[in-house]
Order: structure tokens, then C-alpha cells, then sequence
């Protein structure tokens, strides 16, 4: 049997040689800068009375930027040798030895001693690395402080010390402050050249530097007598609210000084200091109070023995989920510092609004929101339709974000072939997300199949994000309850999953949701009448005349918008939100929810105001102003106003294809089939199933016809707003009665077509225009039933796409090389995609055929069948399949006594004509 060290040895000798590069980059990481310029060549040619200069080959010179030293490298014809070669030279002179093989606990222990004997010599000190410049200033510190370093110092800022502690004891990636512990105990092996102590956790060199050294010091320049750095205070209460904190730091003074006296201590030993937060070159971090029983158990001696925490106190969830590690009492978040780039301290301000930032920046909808800088109107997607119609961060750089962020491994992408039998390949995609140590979290396997590897890697990631976002919004609920609103598309390891994301860290008995701001606006409006909950506008008013340019699912609406917090009663209003050019997809929840009900009210170059008392938890994120917003939340009554102006709409993909090939448009020419059939019926009542924004009825208005009812029906309650808006501005505004001599009502119901209610039983003419597609299958039958057995019209007119003319639209928005590419049309046909993303299936004619002839067949109608768009007689038919189904019987009363069918409509909006 293989012991243990053959097993390393084994793996070990299966690991690559690694390249100078990858050496480079185990000592310095991302601090390593590579420039690579073009070196321009030329070789001169003699010939009688010509020299002619001759371009010669491309070549590239490669300069290696390090903290400590920079080197030119030689030209080369490739970049990547000019790297490697640059990264070579730099291994030689800097004498780097690589780290082939991870060390074995006993090694890196000997290694952390050595490296910490080395930090503290007067070599080191003269270096730009981040401890010498904390060694520095705390030379000039006064008394029995002067060159004392606190141990937590040591242990955040030296990255090689963090790797070392990382070999003796794996749990130091998920407890970082181990490190404070093998630090103590390997400058106790120092105790001839360091002295320690337990009590006040900090180190010093036992024989004070050269006098050279500290003279040096005192001679820099202080130009800058005090400076003062924007800092926030996270009590460790949430019923307490952060706020902003001025530390006032003297130039000779020790930062750390300065910020364990905020805390309430003299000594800034007492202070640990947290991982950096965001991106990796940041100095914001987080820094509190070491707990008094914090000092380790001493009693094992061996490097990689168990360690054991006491903690006391109350644990800050807050600034606990910011840096996914426990942290006890108040904190001081800012970024303040120093680095490898100067001796002189960085600082930069870090407000209240940043903190917000910080603090939504760790979900998947906030990283979203983030990037659109828009907090108070962007939402993630639902759905990935196109590159093309995406704003802001794609779904796999969130993804990536959000490992990072929560301390993950990087997701792992693997590439399918779809099962499904087609000539041109089509792929899905397999996500895992994985721990720092390799553990499966969560797999997403998505049954979505796409043409383009890269549209199968973001549409994964958007189904992993999704639940993710739901996960947070919902963390207070018991995981089993969460486990069943999974999508079948997500396998979660439930074991792992509380391990591998930080966002436990904020869990306080299972009672707190991951991001608090909820539960601080509850307490800050605790005393008044202020309704955080609800999604009512109020006040909506739209301005301007009516274009006739309108959003509808797919399209792309740009618009800029004011968002402002007003308290009532004390005539305050502040700005929160301004974007010029805020441009969405529409019906796939890229905004919330209430600013896209008002946009789908709106035409282009139309206004609109509203107010709404729904107040999201992350107003802080996007106010620049928090004390006035802290007043405005605790004034009696407070409400959000929006401005917003519609600017531009273009229309959804489908309809753009459509337009290419067809004048007038395909929508038009089903509307002027319906209008003609309607004509011909001398109908006097009609009932348009999924009405939607009300295009037909609105068409209807235009001709002298028989109609005396009109009624519609949808499930969309924005698509009825809008008609409801079209229909009122053409029947009472701009109404004429030599046009209109018949029309007595208009009725517009809200419900699904699927459903029967008597009140819209036996119409004389139902029509259903391209709308069966956006059900699934299974609906799309019902709805045959249902319609022709209990809301039994004299006449339906049903359309829904040919699926088989998708190939002569989508070559029409192909390039001609595309064209070439898939010149076989039965490879192109098997890899056409629906016409719009919110289609659940597309039929051939003969599954249209069969579908509408079995209908018939069951509930005695006759069919016939027709189209807009193309031709019946030339391949591949009509773009849009038409049937018709007519009766010449009497719908049986006893049918309507059928009481389980009994469907509520609820009326959304109505006119008569005695209301004119």
C-alpha cells in the first residue's frame, strides 16, 4: 500500500514544469506588470544609385514592471517569449527559487520563520513593501510603543505569510485570523532577535535599528501636517445605523493609532484588521477590536496543531457578511494604507453610499445593478435573449464576480453537444460552482440547446444567478423550504453549500436576511406612518402627444429618468437617481417592475410622473447624501417620485425581420385579414383573445363595420393598460360618429384564455392572433378546447408563425458570408431559432394543419386554412399560418350550467356610448 508521502509524491511528479512566467507570478501575483511594445525593423538593400530601406520582420521588447526591481527583455518575434524572457531575467536577478511542490507543514513552518526573521531586519525596512512602511511609522510611534508592530498587521499585509500558515493549517483560508497564532509562536523561536507579546499582540526587533535607518525616516517629507481620511462606522447593533466617521491622522503619527482610539482603545494592537474588500489592489478593509479572550490556546505544539476560539460579544453581522469572517463589536470600514507603489500612506475616502455599494455588490442582482448604475430602476434579467439585447455586466462575468466576492473557486464551464439530431451542431453548457478546496456546491445543467457555445455559457450562468438571487432574498427561510422552489435545471449539494458561500457569515440563529438594510429601515421608520412594502404608483400622469411608437415585449426602450425621495409635511426633496440614456429590454425584467407598467403606458418623446411608496432596501446604494436621506425616512410620511421621459423604442428582433422582407408589415397584414373576415361576417359582437396592447381593436376603429360589442381579453396586465389608454384617447378624445355609427361598448378583461367565464360565451366572431405560441403546447390545445366548446364564436380566426419560413427570415438578417456558411437549408431550417424568445414552440404547417383539424373534428366546426406573408403555392408557405373555424349549430345552454368551469374576468377598463 502507497503511504501519504508517495501519494504527494506521486501527484507531485505529474504536476508541469512551470513556466518563468508562473514563476513570477507565485511571488508577486498581480503586482507583476507586463508592457509589451512593437520594435520596428529595417534592413537596408544596396543596389546601383538606390538603397532601398526594407521592413523586416515584427518584433516585440517585453518590460517587467516588479515592486522591487524592473527589467527590459531582448527582442523577440513572438510577445509571448518577450514575456517569458523578461520574466527570466527577473527569476535570476531577484534569485527566486519556484515552488514546484507544495511544502509539507514542517518545511513551510521553517520557511515562516525565516520569513519573519527577514521582515524584521534593516534590509527589509529599506524595501517599498507594505510592512516596511507600517515598520516605519511605528519607529516614530513615542514611549514603550516606539517600533512595536501589531501581530495582525504582520498576518494581513505579507501575502507569503498568509500561503506559509495556509500549508501548516488549510483552515486558515476559511479563519484568516490563525495566521496571528503560528506568527506568535514562530517569533517565539526568535525571542534572541524579537520580542513578543501575548497580552497586547504585537512584535518588535529586541536591538532597535541603525541610527542611519531611523534618521532616514525622520527626514522624509511631511508636507502634510494632518490629513483626514472619510471613514464609516458598522455598529455591531443592527438597530444602530452606520455612519460616517473623520479620522484626523497626523503625518507623524501611526494610522492604526488613530483608528484604535475611535474604537476605544489607546493601543493599536488591539485592533485586527480584515482581508482587503473588493478588488484585489484595494486597501479598504475592515478594522476592530480583538476580543479580550481572544489569545489561543498555547498548549499544542506542533505548527499544525488544532486551534480553539473564544470569542465574546455580540457578533457584527453586518461587517461579518462584508468580509466572510466572524467579527465581534463596532468596526471602522476604510481605505487607508500602505503599499507597494511609495513610502507615503494611501488613503481614499470611503462614504456611507460606498458601503451600501459594497455591501449589494456581494448578490448577483446588486453586482447587476452596479454595473448599469442604476440601483433604484435596474434589475438582473430573467432572461439571457441575445448578446445584442443585453445592458450591462453579462451573466458569466457576474458569475465570476460573485465567486470572488464570496471567496469561490472560478466557475466551471463544460461544453455539450446537444442529443438533439441536427447537421449543424448545437450546444448546452454545465456549470459547477465549487469551494475554495474544491468542494461541489451547486451543478446547472440547463435543456436549452443554442447555435453559439458562448450563448449556452451565459444563458447557464443566468439560471445559476437567478436562483442565487432568489437564495438571497429568501436566506431566512429553512433550506429544505428552499430546496423545492429549485429549478429542475439546478442540483444543489446541500452539504456544501453553508460552507462554500460566506453569506452564512451573516445568519444570527437563522433569524437575519444576508443584507440588513431591510431590517434598518424598519427600525428607522419604527415611529411613523412610512410603508416600506407595496408596489403602488400613485399620481401617474403621461404627458405629451401619443406617437404611436410604443414598447412591447422584445423591443429595446431608451429612456432617461429622475429618481427623487420627498418627505411630506417637511417640504424636503432630494435627488437619488439621475440617467440620461437608461436603455432595457422589455418583458424580461431587466427594470422593476413598476417602472416598466408605466413605460409600457408610454409613447416615444412622451413624459410621465408618478410616486410610489415602495422604498428599496438599497436607496442608500445609490444616494450620495445618507444624513439627508436618514431624515427625509424618519420625517411623518415619505415617498418616491420618478421622472421619466421615453426617448426611443426599436422594435423587437422578430419584428425587424419581419419588416426587412415584408411592406407593410406582417402584423399589419394579419390585422387587415382579420378586419376583412370581420367585414365579410356581419358580425355585431366580437371578443379578441390575447389582445395584448390592443392592436386589432384599435385597427377595428378605423372602418364602418356591423360591431356593436367589443370586448378583449389577456392575461398581461400592462399590455391591457396600454390598449385601455389607446382605445379610451381614439373613443372618447378623438371619437367620431360617422366612423363609429354602431359601437355601443368596449370592454377590456383581464384573465386567462384558458379559463371559461359565461360572460364571454357566444360571440358572433373570436380571433387569436399570434398569440397560441406563447403557451406552452399543452395550453395551446386547452385554449382549442375550451374556445370551441364553451365560448363557442360563430366564427375563430386563429394565426401563429410557420416555423418553416424561419429560414427565409433569418437569412434575410444573415451577412453574405453567414449565407455561404449554411447554404444547406435543411441544416439552416434545424438551426433556426423561434422568432422571439418569449415563444414556448413554433409549428410547421402540418403540425398547425393537424392541430386545428382535430379541433374542429372534436367539437363539430369546419376549418379552413389560409395566411399573410409569402405564398400557400411557393416554398415554404406563408410566414403566418392562418385557420379559420366556422360553426352552423347552437351552442347548448346546459353547457354554460357546467359550474367548475365559472371563471371570474375581472373588468379593467370599459366604455359605452352613453358615456360619450
Amino acid at each position: 500500500m502507497e503511504t501519504k508521502a508517495e501519494e504527494h509524491r506521486a501527484v507531485v511528479a505529474k504536476k508541469p514544469t512551470l513556466t518563468p512566467k508562473a514563476i513570477i507570478h507565485q511571488s508577486f501575483g498581480s503586482k507583476a506588470l507586463y508592457t509589451v511594445e512593437e520594435v520596428k525593423e529595417c534592413r537596408q538593400t544596396e543596389r546601383p544609385r538606390l538603397s532601398i530601406q526594407q521592413k523586416g520582420p515584427c518584433l516585440y521588447r517585453c518590460t517587467l514592471q516588479l515592486p522591487e526591481l524592473s527589467v527590459v527583455s531582448g527582442t523577440f518575434s513572438k510577445k509571448k517569449d518577450a514575456e517569458q524572457s523578461a520574466a527570466e531575467m527577473a527569476i535570476e536577478k531577484l534569485a527566486i527559487r519556484p515552488v514546484i511542490d507544495d511544502p509539507t507543514p514542517q518545511e513551510a513552518w521553517g520557511s515562516l520563520v525565516a520569513r519573519i526573521s527577514y521582515i524584521f531586519s534593516e534590509n527589509f525596512l529599506s524595501s517599498l513593501h507594505p510592512l516596511s512602511g507600517h515598520i516605519g511609522a511605528a519607529l516614530l510611534r513615542k514611549g514603550d510603543l516606539c517600533g512595536s508592530i501589531p501581530i495582525s498587521v504582520v498576518a494581513v499585509y505579507d501575502a507569503k505569510i498568509f500561503s506559509l500558515c495556509k500549508c501548516i493549517n488549510p483552515e486558515v483560508e476559511s479563519n484568516p485570523f490563525l495566521v496571528i497564532s503560528f506568527i506568535m509562536r514562530a517569533t517565539a523561536e526568535l525571542s534572541g532577535s524579537l520580542v513578543t507579546s501575548e497580552q497586547h499582540l504585537w512584535i518588535r526587533n529586541q536591538n532597535p535599528y541603525s541610527q542611519d535607518i531611523v534618521e532616514s525616516l525622520m527626514k522624509q517629507d511631511y508636507s502634510q501636517e494632518c490629513i483626514q481620511v472619510v471613514a464609516v462606522r458598522i455598529p455591531s447593533s443592527v438597530e444602530k445605523s452606520v455612519e460616517a466617521v473623520t479620522l484626523h491622522i497626523s503625518s507623524k503619527e501611526y494610522y492604526l493609532d488613530i483608528i484604535a482610539n475611535e474604537l476605544g482603545f489607546e493601543d493599536a494592537a488591539n485592533v485586527l484588521i480584515s482581508r482587503n474588500l473588493g478588488r484585489a489592489s484595494s486597501e479598504t478593509r475592515l478594522f476592530f477590536a480583538a476580543p479580550k479572550s481572544y489569545l489561543l490556546d498555547q498548549s499544542s505544539k506542533l505548527p499544525n496543531g488544532k486551534e480553539t476560539h473564544h470569542f465574546e460579544g455580540s457578533l457584527n453581522v453586518r461587517a461579518s457578511y462584508l468580509s466572510g469572517q466572524d467579527i465581534i463589536g463596532d468596526v471602522i470600514l476604510a481605505s487607508i494604507g500602505y503599499t507597494w507603489k511609495s513610502r507615503d500612506l494611501f488613503y481614499e475616502d470611503v462614504t456611507v453610499r460606498s458601503y451600501y455599494r459594497m455591501l449589494i455588490g456581494k448578490t448577483p442582482g446588486g453586482i447587476y445593478k452596479l454595473s448599469r448604475e442604476a440601483m433604484l430602476t435596474a434589475e438582473l434579467p430573467s432572461k439571457f435573449t441575445t448578446r445584442a439585447n443585453w445592458r450591462g455586466s453579462l451573466p458569466r462575468d457576474i458569475l465570476c464576480m460573485f465567486c470572488r466576492q464570496h471567496h469561490l473557486s472560478e466557475p466551471v464551464f463544460s461544453i455539450h453537444p446537444s442529443k438533439a439530431v441536427s447537421a449543424s451542431e448545437m450546444f448546452k453548457c454545465e456549470l459547477k460552482l465549487l469551494s475554495r478546496h474544491e468542494d461541489l456546491i451547486i451543478k446547472c445543467f440547463p435543456e436549452d440547446s443554442f447555435k453559439k457555445q458562448n450563448d449556452a455559457i451565459q444563458n447557464a450562468s443566468l439560471k445559476l444567478l437567478s436562483w442565487l438571487n432568489k437564495y438571497f432574498k429568501n436566506i431566512i427561510v429553512p433550506f429544505e423550504e428552499l430546496d423545492e422552489t429549485i429549478d429542475f435545471d439546478i442540483q444543489i449539494y446541500s452539504r456544501n453549500i453553508f460552507r462554500g458561500i460566506s453569506a452564512r457569515q451573516s445568519l444570527h440563529n437563522g433569524q437575519l436576511n444576508a443584507i440588513e438594510l431591510h431590517k434598518i429601515l424598519e427600525s428607522i421608520c419604527a415611529n411613523s406612518s412610512y410603508i416600506i412594502s407595496g408596489n403602488g404608483v400613485c399620481s401617474l400622469k403621461i404627458g405629451g402627444p401619443d406617437s404611436g411608437v410604443c414598447p412591447c415585449s422584445g423591443s429595446l426602450a431608451c429612456m432617461s429618468y429622475s429618481v427623487s425621495l420627498i418627505g411630506e409635511g417637511e417640504n424636503i426633496k432630494e435627488m437619488i437617481e439621475v440617467c440620461n440614456d437608461f436603455e432595457f429590454e422589455v418583458g424580461v425584467g431587466a427594470v422593476i417592475s413598476y417602472v416598466e407598467e408605466v413605460v409600457m403606458q408610454m409613447s416615444v418623446g412622451q413624459s410621465a410622473y408618478f410616486t410610489t411608496n415602495s422604498l428599496p432596501d438599497f436607496i442608500f446604494a445609490s444616494a450620495s447624501d445618507s444624513a439627508k436621506i436618514m431624515s427625509l425616512l424618519s420625517s411623518k410620511t415619505c415617498y418616491m417620485e420618478y421622472e421619466i421621459s421615453l426617448t426611443k423604442v426599436a422594435e423587437p428582433m422578430e419584428d425587424r425581420m419581419e419588416q426587412a422582407l415584408f411592406s407593410p408589415s406582417l402584423s399589419k397584414q394579419r390585422v387587415e385579414f382579420a378586419v376583412r373576415r370581420i367585414l365579410e361576417s356581419h358580425a355585431t359582437t366580437l371578443l379578441d383573445f390575447g389582445c395584448g396592447s390592443g392592436s386589432l381593436l384599435e385597427a377595428l376603429l378605423n372602418y364602418s363595420t356591423s360591431l356593436e360589442k367589443i370586448a378583449g381579453v389577456d392575461i398581461s396586465q400592462k399590455g391591457l393598460i396600454r390598449a385601455a389608454k389607446v382605445l379610451n384617447s381614439k373613443l372618447v378624445t378623438n371619437s367620431d360618429a360617422a366612423v363609429l355609427p354602431s359601437v355601443i361598448s368596449v370592454t377590456l378583461y383581464e384573465g386567462s384564455i384558458t379559463k371559461f367565464g359565461s360572460r364571454l360565451h357566444g360571440f358572433d366572431i373570436g380571433t387569436c392572433l399570434e398569440v397560441i405560441e406563447h403557451m406552452d403546447e399543452d395550453q395551446a390545445c386547452l385554449f382549442g378546447d375550451v374556445a370551441l366548446s364553451y365560448f363557442c364564436p360563430r366564427i375563430l380566426i386563429v394565426s401563429t408563425p410557420n416555423f418553416e419560413y424561419n429560414v427565409v427570415l433569418q437569412k434575410s438578417s444573415m451577412t453574405n458570408q453567414e449565407q455561404e456558411d449554411e447554404s444547406d437549408e435543411k441544416s439552416l431550417l434545424q438551426s433556426c431559432k423561434f422568432r422571439n424568445h418569449d415563444h414556448k414552440f413554433e409549428w410547421t404547417r402540418e403540425q398547425f394543419q393537424q392541430w386545428a383539424s382535430d379541433m374542429a373534428a372534436r367539437h363539430n366546426y369546419n376549418v379552413e386554412f389560409s395566411g399573410v406573408g409569402g405564398s400557400a403555392d411557393v416554398e415554404p408557405g406563408f410566414a403566418s399560418q392562418i385557420a379559420v373555424f366556422e360553426r352552423e349549430w347552437t351552442p347548448e345552454d346546459n353547457m354554460l350550467k357546467e359550474a367548475d368551469m365559472e371563471y371570474h374576468y375581472n373588468v379593467l377598463w370599459e366604455w359605452n356610448s352613453e358615456s360619450k
